[in-house]
């Protein structure tokens, strides 16, 4: 019996350390998803960039990604894929409209941290 017990104890040991392990392990917006932000859209995206004067869509801070564009919000915090900043980044629209404009693609893993971050509820930390 208290083998039987010790094997079950472990077992759910294991299994919280693995469930409290991967409690907010997600992306932080500062430290790792205004970098990207930064390093790929500031250019154009920040108060008298192109793209802001364009869209009113502005990099600057956690509280100008959130507002979003003139068109609307960027961010639809939980879901990613209906978040027009990940689709715009990802490559999921028309190529015409794909971000950044004649840059380089932004590398799938920091797309991946932005695809993370807005899915596990786009927090400003």
């Amino acid at each position: 019996m208290s083998r039987l017990m010790l094997g079950v104890a472990t077992v759910l040991s294991s299994t919280l350390l693995v469930a409290g392990c991967s409690l907010g392990t997600g992306p932080s917006f500062t430290q790792n998803v205004q970098p990207i932000l930064k390093k790929h859209c500031a250019e154009c995206h920040l108060a008298q960039g192109e793209g802001a004067q364009k869209s009113g869509f502005r990099v600057d801070s956690y509280a100008s990604i959130m507002q979003g564009t003139k068109f609307g919000p960027v961010v639809i915090v939980g879901a990613a894929d209906s978040s027009s900043l990940y689709r715009l980044i990802a490559g999921k629209v028309d190529k015409s409209i794909q971000m950044p404009h004649g840059r380089s693609a932004i590398p799938a893993t920091e797309i991946a941290t932005i695809e993370q971050w807005i899915d596990q509820g786009a927090k400003n930390d």
